[in-house]
């Protein structure tokens, strides 16, 4: 694996989480042009939601439980793709023709590789992104996020950049790593 350095992801000041200290997210692209996605969540993962446990696959509304996503833009243009990975081991992936102009057509050219794992200080999630679910570029602006769901129901909501007063993952302040395509 490439190495990758880790982001620390800020939660939103609208959205509060005691079960969560810190989440941490890292992000490069492999020879081939995969993208490697990682998540560290480190907290009380008895205060954490986590989905159960399914086979892999596509599914919608992922976003409301806690989820790890990463918005992958080209930086020269103003289409966009939106990742979600559970930690059920279900994914979604969407394209976006502009900020939440969303292309109800795309049907995902494959499936995102998942990995899961947890212990008592937290979990990690992995996810490895093929090339041809990536917008054309030579190099991208990125967005990772992570919704956190409680095990009161609340949700809270972190990234590498908030650009708004409310959570926002769509703006495209908030895709702050960029990475250039090998």
């Amino acid at each position: 694996m490439p190495a990758a350095t880790e982001h620390p992801l800020l939660r939103h000041p609208a959205s509060c989480c005691a079960a969560v200290r810190t989440i941490a997210a890292s992000a490069c692209l492999t020879k081939d042009g995969a993208l490697l996605l990682s998540y560290d969540v480190r907290g009380e993962l008895g205060r954490i939601r986590i989905p159960e446990t399914l086979p892999s696959g596509a599914d919608d509304g992922l976003w409301r439980h806690t989820c790890c996503e990463a918005f992958v833009a080209a930086v020269d243009g103003s289409e966009y793709r939106e990742f979600n990975f559970s930690p059920s081991g279900q994914w979604a992936a969407y394209r976006f023709s502009a900020y939440r102009n969303r292309d109800s057509g795309f049907v995902p050219p494959a499936a995102p590789q998942l990995d899961f794992r947890s212990d008592a200080a937290g979990f990690r999630l992995t996810a490895r992104i093929a090339p041809e679910l990536l917008p054309a570029a030579t190099a991208f602006n990125i967005g990772l996020s992570a919704v956190i769901e409680a095990a009161d129901d609340s949700k809270s909501y972190w990234a590498l950049a908030h650009a708004g007063a409310q959570p926002d993952f769509h703006l495209r302040q908030s895709f702050t790593l960029t990475l250039d395509r090998p």
